[in-house]
């Protein structure tokens, strides 16, 4: 005995194994039709070179991190201070004593632009203590203070200063 469907007279639609199957394939196929056109913007926008150089910068890398481990070997801790017209550093070695006689330079910065950068003339007035005038500077500004001792120690501090 075998089945038969005959075709229903009220005109109703019936799915059978092929609209499923044309629903799948459908599907999936605008499904990879979306991925492929992402994935051809992605690459056209960017190609994923981030640098010309990489090798170089490589090196700049290396290098930084040798200088981060010689410079915890130090202990040195700075603060800095944002005074009307005026930054100030304060320096001190592992066992908090002031250090004195340093070379400090400094670039200043705003966080979001390199609009109005300058470089701060930093002198000791105080063991352990270097002041630059800033003139009248408002708003937030990002300090970067390279301090160097007679031996040839170096520190680096990195601090966001924020003046009213």
């Amino acid at each position: 005995m075998s089945v038969t469907h005959s075709p229903r007279k009220d005109g109703s639609f019936r799915i059978n194994g092929w609209h499923v199957l044309a629903g799948m394939v459908a599907f999936f196929a605008v499904v990879i039709a979306v991925d492929a056109t992402f994935t051809v913007l992605a690459v056209r926008t960017f190609p994923g070179q981030v640098s010309v150089t990489p090798y170089e910068d490589g090196l700049l890398y290396n290098r930084r991190i040798a200088q981060i481990e010689a410079q915890e070997r130090l202990g040195w801790r700075a603060a800095a201070d944002a005074q009307p017209g005026t930054v100030i550093l304060d320096v001190r070695d592992a066992s908090g004593r002031p250090l004195e006689g340093l070379v400090v330079k400094a670039r200043m910065e705003r966080p979001a632009t390199e609009a109005g950068r300058f470089a701060p003339r930093f002198r000791e007035v105080a063991p352990g203590r270097y002041e630059a005038p800033t003139g009248a500077i408002s708003g937030a500004w990002d300090l970067t203070a390279e301090a160097a001792d007679a031996r040839g120690n170096i520190f680096v501090a990195e601090r966001r200063l924020t003046w009213p």
